[in-house]
């Protein structure tokens, strides 16, 4: 089951494992069910501390990972974790051996203190990059509480079933069989929608800081440690920590490192800024700013914070095409994550509306998944890259439509078709179909703020060579402003710039 470099890096995590554990299987007769007993017992011949017992669990194929004399730990595979789940995979054996997991005590200390039973199902596909973080928090709060329950399923080998929940998006969890929460969600999300986060006066009592940053991204981080480095006191206020860059598959193009992929990319951006003793202020969504003797920024919950300096570096967003049916069906056959959610349209005709880098990227991707893609362009011509656009026309089962207006998705409990309009033509023209995937660019997030912040007709904010903004001591940086192009390494030059900026703003004034 396991190709020869992975069976090496596997044998080396496995020496870590600190007590014994026992992998119960549930298996039939079918072929996932062999290739379940397969990986198994293959992982557990490679070490002396992991052992394999015939089970019956709710769902077969599946397997359970417990440690060794108690009846069930929690975390079931229903199955088999490997492509991105296999690291999944890999942390479950050595968390529920003894070894401690990588979260902050705060979050342990939350997670023990949830009462009731919490029984958590995650449906994943293993092609999903942004399912393994959600399976991985879930795995952790099972290991750490009897009374937590956590199991992965693989849509692709429970395709009955996630067609009678009608499951359209990755990850989708649900909690006591109610759905719970779809997309990337991390632990702290998860545990804020069990328990109560922080009181609003509990922020609103913190002391001024010197520089605050909104905004959690690669421009958030990179201008709180170049503020915290100048020795001042500085946060963080973020609704997501990352921002866009969690939903960020491969990244090729941050100098100095070849390949990586965003959630590893964002794990190491917080490492650097926990150094500083930056205090991070996560899953706090920003409703107002006004600036008074200080800078005040009022979040949604009704806390103030006050500052002598502000930077905003909320990123922005995947950009909605605004047609009739686009919300009302989203994770029912519209999505924006090809991905993710490609594999649950195997054997399907979808549609990529965007004709730019990402809309023929995706439609690539798509075409070696479903039956048919049909790319939907508004402009009379591709705007991707001419390798992208060859690699397009060369696939059989792909057809290119320019000069097409989106005009709405239709459907009934889910997408069924898409109606344009040929601009040329001014003729109307229906597709039918079973899933419409939304590639057409990105809109900033700074919709929050008033008049007194200069932005574009395209909401950017205005800023000038030192990162400021039309109001003095607010500064801004990456993709929320008018910078010219929306790049990583982009964002974390314009997040340095806006903090040494606000430093040679507070010395002057």
């Amino acid at each position: 089951m396991l190709e020869a470099d992975i069976k090496a890096q596997l044998e080396q995590y496995l020496q870590m494992l600190e007590g014994d554990t026992v992998l119960k299987v549930s298996a039939g007769d079918d072929d996932i069910s062999k290739d379940t007993v397969a990986l198994v017992e293959e992982i557990a011949s490679m070490s002396p501390k992991i052992t394999v017992e015939k089970a019956d669990l709710p769902r077969t194929p599946s397997f359970s990972v417990n440690r060794a004399g108690e009846e069930d730990t929690g975390v079931h595979f229903a199955g088999i974790p490997l492509g991105h789940e296999f690291t999944s995979l890999v942390l479950a054996l050595l968390q529920v051996s003894g070894r401690p997991p990588k979260v902050d005590q705060s979050v342990i200390d939350q997670i023990k203190s949830i009462k009731g039973e919490h029984h958590f199902e995650t449906y994943v596909s293993l092609s999903c990059h942004n399912c393994p973080d959600v399976v991985q928090a879930l795995n952790i709060m099972s290991v750490l509480n009897p009374n937590i329950t956590h199991t992965m399923i693989d849509g692709a080998a429970y395709k009955e079933e996630v067609e009678y929940k009608n499951i359209m998006a990755v990850p989708s969890v649900y909690l006591n069989a109610e759905f719970f929460s779809g997309g990337r969600t991390t632990i702290e999300e998860i545990l804020a929608k069990i328990v109560e986060g922080p009181d609003a006066s509990e922020l609103s009592d913190k002391d001024p800081y010197d520089v605050l940053v909104v905004g959690g991204g690669p421009a958030g981080s990179s201008a709180a440690i170049y503020a915290a480095r100048k020795g001042i006191r500085t946060g963080i206020v973020a609704e997501r920590f990352g921002g866009q860059v969690l939903d960020t598959m491969s990244i090729e193009n941050f100098i100095s490192v070849k390949q990586t992929e965003g959630p590893k990319l964002v794990a190491s951006l917080e490492e650097h800024v926990k150094d500083y003793g930056i205090d991070v202020m996560n899953l706090q969504r920003a409703k107002r700013l006004e600036k008074k003797d200080m800078i005040e920024l009022e979040l949604e919950n009704g806390a103030v914070l006050k500052s002598k300096s502000l930077i905003i570096s909320t990123g922005a967003r995947w950009r909605n095409i605004g047609v009739p049916g686009e919300q009302e069906f989203k994770n029912k056959g519209v999505a924006y994550c090809p991905h993710c959610d490609g594999p649950l349209f195997e054997g399907k005709d979808v549609a990529v509306i965007g004709g730019g880098n990402s809309g023929v990227e995706a439609a690539i991707d798509l075409a070696g998944i479903v039956n048919h893609v049909t790319v939907l362009e508004f402009n009379s011509e591709l705007k991707a890259d001419d390798v992208l656009q060859k690699r397009l026309y060369s696939l059989p089962n792909v057809t290119v439509i320019t000069n097409a207006q989106t005009q709405k998705i239709t459907g009934t409990d889910k997408v069924n078709g898409i109606t344009y309009t040929d601009r040329d033509t001014h003729e109307e023209h229906h597709v039918e179909l079973q899933g419409v995937f939304v590639q057409i660019g990105l809109v900033p997030n700074t919709d929050w703020l008033d008049e007194s912040i200069e932005r574009t007709r395209f909401g950017e904010i205005i800023v000038d060579k030192h990162g400021s903004t039309s109001l003095p001591g607010v500064f801004a940086a990456g993709d929320c402003t008018d910078s010219a192009y929306n790049q990583i390494i982009i964002s974390m030059g314009s997040g340095a710039t806006a903090a040494l900026g606000a430093f040679d703003y507070l010395i002057r004034n």
